[in-house]
């Protein structure tokens, strides 16, 4: 091999390992992103729940206000 050669293949190691350094540093950060999102992601289900549950809770109040009118209206 020529002293060109062995720059040029110098140069492309020096890039692959620079493109391979940039790869890792996008992959951490995707990492920490998908965790913010699968965290994210769990608070939103818990809140689903939690509104589910409140939304349980006020049917169940209306039906009961509901049957009491609806007691109060025969008896009169």
């Amino acid at each position: 091999m020529d002293n060109t050669t062995l720059q040029q293949l110098e140069q492309l190691i020096d890039s692959l390992i620079e493109r391979n350094n940039q790869l890792q540093t996008d992959v951490a950060s995707l990492k920490e992103q998908n965790s913010k999102l699968a965290d994210d992601n769990e608070l939103l289900q818990l809140e689903a729940f939690e509104n589910e549950e409140k939304q349980k809770d006020a049917s169940t109040t209306l039906s009961g206000l509901l049957d009491k009118l609806q007691s109060a209206q025969q008896a009169s």
